[in-house]
């Protein structure tokens, strides 16, 4: 198996100035890796550092210590200090990364939403429209609605738009920040479905599932997480 993501040694903590200084240290001392066909989940309580610790390797997040080492094309990249346009780079071929919420341009629609990460690839227009319809149809989005601004949609509309958005590339890598939260049961095994197809194909999937049925359905393995001490 190919190895497409390590994290060795990471450390990430945050100083609140406006609270005299205090510092907590939310990630500490984090290693593992995940192969090409894994779905490791992140384990812990609520506040451990989950979405932190998939932040710092979207490098959404610089952390203190450590080095987040994905492989894209030819080569290994640190995300830790890697110059910004091949953090892009890097982002826009090899990483994907589900948040838990849609960021999108105002006024564009959901369609085009959908299709831009197709779009950023090179792919031609009917063929990104096309992928980002036949996910939106798959995650029970109305066609009615296609052509509006997700900005219009409800929260779970929304939530189904950046899941297809996630999934319309590739991505060697998927970070997944509990894609099935307050979905129904008929949204929840359509994104589960897309998450095993995205495994089969050979991605690496790091995801936080608080669903225990969904966590114990997609896993292969399971990333424990502790709380780090506060300074």
């Amino acid at each position: 198996m190919t190895e497409l993501l390590r994290i060795i040694d990471l450390e990430k903590g945050f100083t609140l100035h406006n609270q005299g200084g205090t510092r907590f240290e939310v990630l500490n001392n984090v290693n593992f890796a995940i192969e090409a066909g894994e779905c490791v989940a992140l384990d812990g309580p609520s506040g451990v550092g989950k979405s932190t610790l998939m932040r710092a390797i979207y490098a959404n997040y610089m952390p203190q210590a450590g080095h987040v080492l994905i492989r894209h094309d030819a080569q290994i990249v640190d995300m830790v200090g890697a110059p910004p346009r091949l953090v892009l780079e890097v982002r826009r071929k090899t990483l994907g990364y589900v948040s838990q919420f849609l960021r999108a341009v105002p006024r564009v629609s959901a369609l085009d939403v959908v299709a831009e990460p197709l779009r950023a690839l090179g792919t031609d227009i009917e063929t990104a429209r096309q992928r980002a319809a036949d996910l939106l149809q798959r995650l029970n989005i109305p066609e009615r609605l296609w052509k509006l601004a997700p900005a219009t949609f409800s929260g779970g509309e929304q939530q189904r738009v950046n899941i297809a958005r996630g999934f319309a590339a590739p991505y060697p890598v998927l970070l997944l920040d509990e894609p099935t939260a307050s979905l129904d049961a008929t949204n929840r095994s359509a994104v589960q479905g897309l998450i095993e197809e995205a495994r089969k194909r050979g991605a690496a999937i790091l995801g936080i599932f608080h669903d225990r049925e969904v966590r114990e359905a997609l896993a292969t393995r399971l990333y424990p997480m502790q709380t780090a001490e506060t300074a």
